[in-house]
């Protein structure tokens, strides 16, 4: 006796059925042959590309054969490469590009910081600069001030973010994190969500990181005073680096959101806001400044669009002279 045909509320169901699971497999595939492309090369990315086919036409099979054994599938296969994916380790030990070689450590001797692996390039094109690293030691009773540097170039609202510490006497040492890059590579946001880059941080001289951005790069550089009283600037000095420390004894992998520049100094921000609110200006990194200023935490009452005009240093620092003071330039010192 023939079945009665089955209900249009039923053919439905099994139609959004159908859609979901193939929605959930192109997204996986998607997913997985963008982390195969990134981390695999040669004979062994050929490999992984003809498994990942074999995969899903064998889910698909099972999907239009019997369908709850076409989810078991896909779990199954989900399952393997997250079990790939759980072996790409960060590294220490990889050719690094000259400007990400070392990061900076430190160690602490009551008021007095000594950091290791201080950067002070001379810069001699975007690309290319003479390498130096140095060892300098900070008194943390003299340190005065601590200023938000954001550098933009073509999208306004992205910015790379450096926080920059002043001592009396004039000295600065900004810290930047940053990707570390291998020799060759090249930032990629897409990679920078797929473990393609461990992340550092760099502790420079301004004439270094800052000079490099405004005078080579052409970049739009805006420098902000923050107002913070002594204990909080000395606790967050502290924490970089510590924070400096933790990534010279076990590495961790850049990520294009949640361990950028902007999201990594949020975390790092904690120990003097533990309760500073999430915000979507920590992805649109250009308008920090903005989110700092709403927090009270940029001096005075000045209209935003005037402390911006106010903070631009790019034009003065494109002034420098060998010889001259950076640091003093950039703040019409």
């Amino acid at each position: 006796m023939p079945l009665p045909p089955a209900s249009p509320l039923r053919r439905f169901g099994r139609i959004l059925g159908h859609a979901a699971f193939l929605i959930v497999l192109a997204l996986g595939t998607a997913w997985t042959a963008t982390a195969v492309a990134i981390q695999l090369t040669g004979g062994v990315q050929i490999a992984a590309w003809a498994a990942l086919a074999l995969a899903v036409l064998a889910v698909l099979i099972l999907r239009f054969g019997k369908r709850r054994l076409g989810w078991l599938g896909l779990a199954i296969a989900a399952l393997a490469v997250a079990g790939w994916y759980s072996t790409i380790h960060p590294r220490q030990d990889r050719d690094w590009a000259p400007d990400v070689a070392h990061g900076v450590t430190g160690t602490v001797a009551g008021d007095v910081v000594t950091l290791n692996n201080v950067r002070n390039f001379d810069w001699t094109s975007d690309l290319q600069g003479i390498p130096h690293w140095e060892t300098r030691s900070y008194d943390l009773t003299k340190l005065e001030t601590v200023d938000m540097i954001t550098s933009t170039w073509g999208d306004p609202n992205i910015a790379h973010l450096i926080v920059s510490f002043g001592f009396q006497g004039g000295d600065h040492v900004a810290f930047s994190v940053e990707i570390r890059k291998e020799k060759g590579e090249v930032f990629s946001s897409i990679g920078g969500f797929f473990r393609q880059f461990e992340l550092s941080l760099i502790a420079a001289d301004e004439a270094d990181i800052v000079k490099l951005r405004t005078n080579f790069r052409g970049e739009d550089v805006h420098l902000f005073p923050v107002k913070l009283n002594a204990e909080q600037r000395r606790a967050l000095f502290l924490r970089y680096t510590g924070f400096g420390n933790e990534l010279a004894a076990a590495p961790r992998f850049y990520n294009t959101v949640t361990a950028n520049c902007a999201s990594t100094v949020y975390g790092l921000v904690q120990v003097i806001k533990p309760d500073m609110p999430l915000d979507y200006r920590l992805l649109y990194s250009g308008q920090l400044p903005e989110y700092i200023d709403e927090l009270g935490g940029l001096p005075g009452d000045t209209p935003m669009d005037q402390r911006r005009k106010q903070a631009a240093i790019s034009a003065m620092a494109k002034t420098w002279t060998p010889g001259q003071d950076f640091s003093a330039l950039i703040r019409g010192q």
